[in-house]
Formats: structure tokens, C-alpha cells, sequence
């Protein structure tokens, strides 16, 4: 290995791995282990100038607090060493799979996956991301070694960049810590807050530190003074002990002076005492109340500052009784009574028994991996393990999923770019047309899958469909499809309704709640908005209902000329109520005025409903009128405007032809701008040879005599013969 020999460094940390191994390893461990390291070595060789093997030396460092802090085995090694080499170019998952097999290959493929997610954002959705962390993750080892990664990074911290030390900081206070927290992995915890405050709060953590400093003497003479009483006592009732005194963490203590929103000399308990007992099993929980018996008659304890997680351990498997009482001098101090066992499981936690576990048969790992897992997520897991869930199946449900703004959203497993389209917005839903995942151009009935990055497309042409409803799994989305559905059918049904009324009216029938019925009962149908809607697109023949009706009519054809005048007055009567008034929501109906002609207020005009589009308003000298009048009567509504409302304005063309003289195009607009303060849309002028010009004014007016003013003015420009509205402007 010519670069162990160039870099004495590597050499001897790499003996100090193995002589930490050496009591571990099992047979063909020995193989696999220098198998990663060459690996490693291979790996970074081609940047070693210019890393200065710092690579190396962070894959070896991580290895080793996977091994001697976390206690973990050699398969934990292993891949701690392999963690960074796959590229998916040089080192694949295959590689890795291949030569160390399918357990090493799901703890460096999981690394690698936690390694790509965005955590810009962690603070404000950390539960989801310790979540996603647990989906995403085949083996709680990946979530170990990415712990003790952490851990040598923040050690090593001047040797990051800006980028990755706010990365870093943020992924240990919402991720690590918690988890640390939860496992019971107290001296890594401990660790992490520390570090997190020193670079996080330097000002706050330096002056605290200062402070507990020029107090050192202080605290040890004063912890020597609390101590000696009760080493006497125990000494007297024969316990086999040991009593350690410290100061609690500048971490700890901070945290204090902000819960209790005091200065640093106003927190009480600012020393922690632990009394380890070396006690039989069968006698740990009476002595560790006894030893508390004879602290309490020392000194005066605080009652509501008893903690009993000897009872009732924490879900962690942390055991141990936890009092404050008052110390010589009125001081506070935290006592805590356990046994030499009950410490062990303290200082590393559940990891203590995983060596054990990693050469146990595979049915024990994966239930003390699931312990674990549940643990990390719930502090107190009791409930989902008397359920006996896993933490595999407690998220085999659900998929997290980021947006492009680094927000992580969770959803069911199965869900399609749709369902994550409507959780966003129900308009962003309804106009999705597909999506970028992972900046790959995916349709809307893609499934995704876990921590992709999806960014939804939409278009404006885009509505909800029927068939959506067959592949969406979301509640939300379901809802939110079938409502705009059915907005989409009650509006169709207006125009159905329209639709109906003008061919009753044509055939003088009154449109009544009796006709109505009939036609519902005709056809089998449920309600008059299924009738509406069936008529508005077109599913309804017009000819059957004209048959039905006539039925009808004959049946009931009134005998006397006084019928006959009553029931003619009758649709005199209702004959106002079928003009519609531009402007107002009178009949609640959307209406349009058509492109193709352009009508403005006065224009003689009518209304014609459309399939789909509501009421389009064309005027009588519409070039499209003619065969919409005769060959679609029943779909002719009467139209008329309401007084013109002083900010509504209406677009409309005036054609100008005239001599090409200077000065005239000036002139003209002079008049539409300055004389009407009417606004210009566009202009389009064409010159002749022979002297003449042809000019299209797009302009806003109010209403028809509006209109005819500006027509006038214009007139009257020198220069100008000819001046019209267009008919049409297709």
C-alpha cells in the first residue's frame, strides 16, 4: 500500500482501528476489514496531493467512534469506512454488494440516500425529516454511522465551509441530538449539545464557560463538602460504591437560564452528583432506594424534583432515581442513584448490546432493530410496542416527498404527482398537467417515491377529469376532484336550463316545474340537474324531447279559445325573464362577448350558449349570426345592456383610408388621444404608391355613441375620406 507508507498519519491511526478490532474480530471479519480499507485507499488515491488524505483520515476517524463510542461492531465498521466511496461511476452499490455482500450493500446505500436529501430546511420540519430518515433507511446502523459522522464533523469544524457548517449545525440540533437523545446515547449527545452551542451561540457558550471556570475551585471544594456525609454513611451500611461529583454542562445550564429565564448565578442546581452501586441484580432497586433514603436525611430534597425511572424506566432502557435537595449553604444539587449496570445502559444506551446482536441469528437483530426504531421516533414507545410494530410498518404507509423549495411534505405510499399536486393548492390540483421529479419530466399519473423533489407543471387549459378519480389514493385529492366536478356539471347545467327554456319558448310551452318532471321521468334520471346537464352536452336528443313534449301538449291541448288566450298571456307574462343583462349575474350565468365582431354597448345584439363556454354575445350583423339564428334557434337567448357603467370599456376597430399626407397619422391619433382620451390598443397603417393609406385604430369606447363621436371627429381631419367600424375581425 504505497499511500499508507507516504502518510505516517494514516499508518498509525489504521493500527489504532485495528488494535480497537482486534478483540472483535470473528472469522472472515479480519478479511472484510482490510478489504474496505483498500478500498478507501483506492478510492481517494487519485486527489491524495491534494486532499492531503483528509478523506482517509475522516473515514478511519468515523470508524473508530462508531466503534469505540457507539459500540458498534465490525459490520458497522466496515461500511463506517466505505461510507463515502460510492459514485456510481468508480465504486457502485453492486460493487459493494458483490464484494461485502447484501448487508454492507443496504447500510452504504441507505448512507448514500440520506446523504442526498435536502435539509436547507430541517428546523421547520424536522419530525418529518427524523420520519423520512427512518422510510428511507433498511437498517438503523445507516442512522449510527450518519451520527458519528456528524460527531467528527462538528470536532472538526474549523475545517468546513460556511455552507456546511450551518448544514451541519442545523442537522445535529434537529436530528442527531433527538436521536442520541432517544437511544440513550447520553455521552454522544452530551457531546453534540456542547458543540452545537459552541458554534452555534459562541458569545453565550464562552461566557458561561468563563464562569464555571473562576468558579472550579470553588465547585470542587464545595462538591468534596456535599460528598463527604454521605460516603460515610454509605461506608457504614456496608454499600460497595462509587460517587462522582461534576458541574452540569454549559449546554445544560444555558438551557436553564432559559426555561427559568434567569442569570447564570440564579440557576440552583448548577452540580450533579451520581452515586454507582455495585449491587446483585436481585438487590438494585431496594438498595438505589435505600442509598436515597440516607441522601434525604442528609439533606432536605425537593419533592417535586423526585425523578423514578427505576420503576418505570424510559423507553430508551435508561434506569435511575434522580432527586435535588439543598446542599451546605443553601445551594442546589442533583443526585443521581443507580447501579454499575443501570450506568452502563446510561452511558451507551440501547447500541451497548448491538454487538452481541450483530452475530445473533437474523430473527433477534431485526426485532432489536425494530426496538430501536421505535424508540428513536416516539419517546415514549410503549403503545407501539404493545402493538408489536415495527417502525417498518408503522411508515410502510407513507412516502415523504420534497418541494422545489426544500418544504417536505408526507403522503400515502401510492401517491400519484396528482395527490401531491392538490395537497399544495386545490387550483395548482386542478391545472396540474404533469410534473419535473427530480428535474425528469414525469405525467400526473406518475407514482412517486421516497425524498424526490417534485415540482408540479401546470397549464391553463388544464380542468379535472372523471378518470382522475381512478388513480389519485389521497382523500384530499378525491374530494377536491369530485367538487370541481360537479361545480363543472352545475354549471353546464345552467346552460342546459337555458337551453331547454329557449326551445319551450319556441314552441310556446311554458317552462314549468310539470314539464320539467316529465322530462326526468322520461328519461330516468335522478334529479333536473342530471337533465341539464345532459341536454347541455348534448347527450339528451333534441328530437326525443321535441316528441316528448309534443305528447304532452297534445294531451293537454286546451278546448275553449279562453284557454287557449289564458295560456298565451301566460307566456307574455314569463317572455321578460328570458333577456339576460350584460353586466349583472342576473340569471348567474358566465357570458363572453364573441371575438369575431367585437360588440360594444348599444350594438343590436343576442346571446347564443355554448357547450362548455357559457353565453357568447355576437351582434345581429355578426358575419357568424346568420347561421347560428337559423340553424340553432333553441340556443338564442335575448340579450340586453344595462346603463353603461363610466369605467367599462369596450375593444372595437375603426377603419380610416384617406391621402397620404404629412402630419395626418399624428393628427388622427391627436384626436382619439388627446381629444376622447381614448386608449390606443395598436395601430396599423399601410401606404400606397398612389398617395393613399389604409389605418386600423384598435380602440377602447364606452358605448356606441361614444363610438360615433370619435367616427366623427375623425372625419373631419384633413386628409381623411372614409372613416367605418369593421364588421367582423377575423
Amino acid at each position: 500500500m504505497p499511500l499508507v507508507k507516504k502518510d505516517n498519519r494514516i499508518q498509525l491511526i489504521y493500527r489504532d482501528l485495528l488494535s480497537l478490532c482486534k478483540p472483535l474480530v470473528r472469522k472472515d471479519e479480519g478479511k472484510a476489514l482490510r478489504a474496505a480499507f483498500d478500498l478507501v485507499l483506492r478510492f481517494h488515491q487519485p486527489g491524495w496531493e491534494k486532499t492531503k488524505v483528509e478523506y482517509l483520515y475522516h473515514s478511519i476517524e468515523v470508524a473508530k467512534i462508531v466503534l469505540k463510542e457507539l459500540n458498534l461492531g465490525m459490520t458497522s465498521v466496515v461500511c463506517a469506512l466505505l461510507h463515502n466511496v460510492v459514485d456510481n461511476e468508480a465504486v457502485t452499490i453492486d460493487d459493494i454488494r458483490k464484494q461485502f455482500g447484501p448487508e454492507v450493500a443496504v447500510i452504504v446505500d441507505g448512507y448514500t440516500k440520506l446523504s442526498e436529501l435536502q435539509t436547507e430546511k430541517i428546523s421547520v420540519h424536522s419530525d418529518n425529516f427524523r420520519k423520512l430518515y427512518l422510510s428511507l433507511i433498511g437498517d438503523i446502523r445507516v442512522i449510527l454511522i450518519k451520527l458519528a459522522h456528524r460527531l467528527f464533523d462538528l470536532r472538526n469544524f474549523d475545517k468546513l465551509d460556511d455552507e456546511r457548517k450551518k448544514r451541519f449545525l442545523a442537522e445535529a440540533n434537529h436530528i442527531y441530538i433527538p436521536i442520541a437523545h432517544r437511544l440513550g446515547l447520553y455521552n454522544a449527545k452530551s457531546e453534540l449539545e456542547e458543540l452545537w452551542m459552541k458554534y452555534s451561540y459562541p458569545g453565550v457558550y464562552r461566557s458561561i464557560a468563563q464562569k464555571m471556570k473562576d468558579s472550579r475551585t470553588k465547585q470542587k471544594v464545595y462538591i468534596e463538602e456535599f460528598i463527604d456525609p454521605i460516603e460515610k454513611e454509605l461506608f457504614k451500611n456496608g454499600f460497595d460504591f462509587e460517587i462522582k461529583g461534576r458541574p452540569k454542562s454549559i449546554h445544560s445550564i444555558w438551557r436553564k437560564m432559559q426555561r427559568q429565564n434567569v442569570d447564570f448565578e440564579e440557576v440552583y442546581d448548577l452540580f450533579a452528583v451520581r452515586i454507582i452501586l455495585n449491587s446483585k441484580p436481585k438487590n438494585e432497586k431496594p438498595d438505589c432506594w435505600k442509598v436515597y433514603s440516607i441522601v434525604s436525611d442528609k439533606y432536605q430534597p425537593n419533592p417535586k424534583r423526585l425523578r423514578d425511572w427505576i420503576s418505570t424506566p424510559k423507553a430508551s432502557g435508561y434506569e435511575s432515581l434522580h432527586t435535588t435537595v439543598v446542599g451546605p449553604r443553601g445551594k442546589w444539587v442533583e443526585v443521581q442513584v443507580r447501579t454499575k449496570r443501570m450506568d452502563e445502559m446510561a452511558e451507551k444506551g440501547l447500541a451497548a448490546h448491538w454487538r452481541y446482536k450483530e452475530g445473533a441469528a437474523k430473527t433477534e437483530q431485526e426485532e432489536w432493530m425494530n426496538k430501536i426504531r421505535d424508540v428513536i421516533e416516539n419517546p415514549d414507545a410503549e403503545t407501539a410496542m404493545a402493538k408489536k410494530l415495527s417502525k417498518i410498518e408503522l411508515y410502510s404507509d407513507k412516502i415523504f416527498i420534497f418541494t422545489p423549495e426544500g418544504d417536505l411534505k408526507k403522503l400515502p405510499i401510492g401517491s400519484t404527482v396528482l395527490d401531491f399536486a392538490y395537497m399544495i393548492h386545490t387550483r395548482v390540483g386542478d391545472m396540474c398537467s404533469g410534473a419535473k421529479v427530480n428535474n425528469k419530466i414525469v405525467p400526473i399519473r406518475y407514482v412517486l417515491n421516497n425524498g424526490e423533489k417534485v415540482e408540479i407543471i401546470t397549464s391553463n387549459n388544464q380542468k379535472p377529469k372523471q378518470d382522475w378519480l381512478n388513480f389519485v389514493v389521497t382523500h384530499r385529492a378525491k374530494s377536491k376532484i369530485k367538487r370541481s366536478l360537479n361545480e363543472e356539471k352545475y354549471k353546464e347545467a345552467d346552460l342546459g336550463r337555458e337551453i331547454l327554456r329557449r326551445k319551450l319558448r319556441n314552441r310556446k310551452i311554458q317552462f314549468t316545474d310539470t314539464v320539467v318532471d316529465r322530462l326526468i321521468k322520461e328519461y330516468k334520471l335522478k334529479s333536473s340537474i342530471d337533465l341539464y346537464y345532459l341536454i347541455a352536452i348534448e347527450k339528451i336528443d333534441l328530437t326525443d324531447i321535441k316528441k316528448v313534449i309534443r305528447e304532452d301538449v297534445n294531451e293537454a291541448q286546451p278546448d275553449s279559445e279562453q284557454n287557449v288566450n289564458r295560456q298565451k298571456t301566460n307566456y307574455r307574462a314569463v317572455s321578460p325573464e328570458d333577456s339576460m343583462v350584460i353586466g349583472t349575474d342576473i340569471d348567474k350565468l358566465d357570458y363572453e362577448l364573441a371575438k369575431c365582431c367585437h360588440p360594444i354597448s348599444g350594438d343590436a345584439v343576442f346571446g347564443f350558449v355554448t357547450v362548455g363556454k357559457g353565453i357568447t354575445i355576437h351582434r345581429l350583423n355578426c358575419p357568424n349570426a346568420k347561421q347560428l339564428l337559423e340553424k340553432y334557434d333553441y340556443r338564442v337567448i335575448d340579450v340586453k345592456w344595462r346603463k353603461t357603467d363610466v369605467n367599462k370599456t369596450y375593444l372595437t376597430t375603426i377603419h380610416v383610408t384617406g391621402s397620404d399626407e404629412v402630419g395626418i397619422l399624428n393628427n388622427i391619433t391627436r384626436v382619439i388621444s388627446e381629444d376622447f382620451k381614448v386608449n390606443m390598443v395598436s395601430v396599423n397603417i399601410d401606404s400606397h404608391e398612389a398617395g393613399s393609406f389604409n389605418g386600423k385604430f384598435k380602440v377602447s369606447v364606452k358605448d356606441i355613441k361614444h363610438l360615433e363621436m370619435i367616427t366623427k371627429k375623425i372625419k373631419k381631419v384633413k386628409g381623411v375620406e372614409k372613416v367605418k367600424r369593421l364588421e367582423t375581425e377575423n
